[in-house]
């Protein structure tokens, strides 16, 4: 398994100084697992284990290429891909995804997603808001709005994991928990979180010395304040209990899996495309088997796709691995008795023009575009909404991006207009009223 090593002044037993400081503290992904763990506490065992697997597309792939073929336009619309059958009578994909065409009666596909902006960024996919907009109001991330709500389904297991790499563009790395407060950011799958969790990195005896350190710091908060400590003890117990399981690493590492299954996923590279993320379907097998393991929400950001010059060549060196992977996580949800409690979601920020450009590419095109889910107990098997015959604008059954997010908080079992309380402890409204779960996926 590949795990990113953060840069910093390393110590002489090679664990840098951040490191060192990460697990005297006990801090991933921002927070005091302490301090999560105890906020958390209560919840966990409450609810059903609901849980989803969104796959984003940075930089916005072309909708007219993949599911929204448009055989019938003009050359410098129609391009370069014919259309071949599904699993779904009457609804064709392009010929490049083959294998997701036998599994579309597993899935739903939806050509008309409106509302976005025209900005490359993940935002929109993962708070629901424009950029801009999330950064003033600081807007949550939706797995941390989970974290929040719902809780761990274990306590050894993060509620949210976040295997989006540090991508060079810097809009499409993800938002963390905004005004829910630190405590319920994601677990990042990159850098210093997780590598400061495997713990097999360091002898046992040097972490009896960072324990022996934070009892340190411990009896001088005593000394600070007396009331209250002994659920702060209990959970540093359990914070540490945390750290020292492997459950998570082994839900991370692809080399545990049945050889056959990961032969189904077995395509792609860690290697990062353009300023985007890797086509590796690696990070789709583990974010099914973290899901396995108890985490409720888990993001992945899969390949580039801001194709403004050789749209065609990079779909055919693309659209064969994201078959591949797609189709295997699919059927993986479906076979092992997922597919009524794991939503899978595949989208990205926009899609791209009709119009083929002089460089053989399309450009950003934030009208429309088309998203690809699976699972989640919906009515699979279905197309909802259409474009017009350039696939430049909704023609029938507009769906508003965050309705997209709202049919995910649905199917996790949470009322997407209640009230969280942030960590000035006002109460707000996960989404705005006029966000709906899809009545054609939730019946």
């Amino acid at each position: 398994m590949r795990l990113m090593a953060g840069a910093g002044r390393a110590f002489c037993d090679q664990v840098t100084r951040r490191s060192f400081l990460q697990i005297g503290s006990l801090a991933v992904g921002g927070l005091t697992l302490p301090q999560l763990l105890q906020a958390d506490q209560q919840r966990v065992g409450r609810s059903s284990h609901k849980a989803v697997i969104m796959v984003y597309l940075s930089g916005g792939m072309s909708h007219q290429d993949t599911f929204d073929l448009k055989t019938n336009a003009p050359a410098e619309i129609r391009g370069e891909f014919s259309p071949i059958a599904s699993a779904i009578p009457g609804i064709d994909v392009c010929e490049l995804l083959p294998k997701l065409a036998s599994v579309m009666d597993r899935c739903a596909v939806i050509r008309s997603v409106v509302g976005q902006r025209d900005e490359h960024s993940s935002f929109q996919s993962l708070t629901g808001y424009t950029m801009r907009e999330t950064e003033r109001n600081q807007y949550p991330n939706f797995g941390s709005v989970v974290s929040k709500v719902k809780g761990p389904t274990d306590p050894l297991m993060p509620p949210f994991v976040d295997l989006f790499p540090t991508m060079q563009h810097r809009p499409y790395n993800s938002a963390g928990a905004g005004y829910l407060g630190s405590q319920y950011n994601q677990v990042r799958a990159d850098g210093e979180d997780l590598a400061s969790m495997k713990l097999r990195y360091i002898e046992s005896v040097k972490f009896t010395d960072r324990q022996k350190l934070l009892a340190g710091l411990d009896s001088f908060r005593h000394l600070a304040d007396r009331g209250g400590m002994n659920d702060l003890d209990e959970s540093y117990r359990r914070a540490f209990e945390v750290l020292t399981s492997s459950k998570l690493m082994e839900a991370m590492d692809v080399e545990k899996e049945d050889p056959r299954s990961r032969a189904r996923y077995a395509q792609g590279s860690s290697k990062h495309q353009g300023d985007g993320g890797p086509l590796w379907n690696d990070q789709l097998l583990v974010a099914r088997r973290l899901i396995e393991a108890g985490v409720r929400v888990v993001t992945v950001a899969y390949g580039f796709w801001d194709t403004h010059g050789n749209n065609f060549g990079h779909l055919k060196s693309n659209l064969p691995v994201v078959d591949a992977g797609l189709s295997a996580l699919v059927e993986d949800i479906h076979e092992r008795g997922l597919a009524d409690d794991v939503t899978l979601v595949v989208w990205g920020e926009f899609g791209r023009t009709p119009k083929i450009n002089k460089d053989a590419g399309r450009d950003h095109w934030a009208p429309v575009q088309a998203a690809l889910l699976s699972g989640g107990g919906m009515k699979m098997g279905q197309v909802i909404g259409s474009t017009d015959k350039t696939g430049a604008y909704a023609e029938n059954r507009p769906v508003h991006y965050r309705d997209v997010l709202a049919t995910i908080y649905h199917n996790l079992g949470i009322d997407s207009h209640q009230f969280v309380r942030s960590f000035g402890d006002r109460p707000v409204a996960i989404l705005d009223e006029d966000a709906r779960p899809i009545r054609e996926l939730i019946g």
